[in-house]
């Protein structure tokens, strides 16, 4: 069972918003976890960003600023959340 088509939106209008990214891509995985307990409390998604905003930060503090930006989505539409976060320089 997937997640509503609504919360991929608006995971992808929070991330567009704050971080204006150069690449997004918001993937609904919940199918895949179907059945498990904690999907009842919301959806597996997965997110690849790329953007500017990134550039010179490690990686903790990409996915941080990434789930900061989703928070209020945790425990209602997101349940588990897997990044790719490279900036734009990590791609040549």
């Amino acid at each position: 069972m997937n997640s509503p088509p609504e919360t991929a939106e608006r995971i992808r209008a929070l991330l567009e918003a704050r971080f204006a990214p150069l690449e997004l891509v918001v993937r609904d995985d919940s199918a895949a976890h179907a059945g498990h307990a904690g999907a009842r409390s919301g959806g597996h998604f997965h997110v690849r960003i790329v953007t500017p905003a990134f550039s010179g930060l490690p990686l903790v503090r990409r996915h941080r600023l990434v789930q900061d930006s989703l928070s209020p989505l945790y425990g209602t539409a997101i349940h588990a959340l897997s990044l790719d976060t490279p900036a734009p320089e990590d791609l040549v």
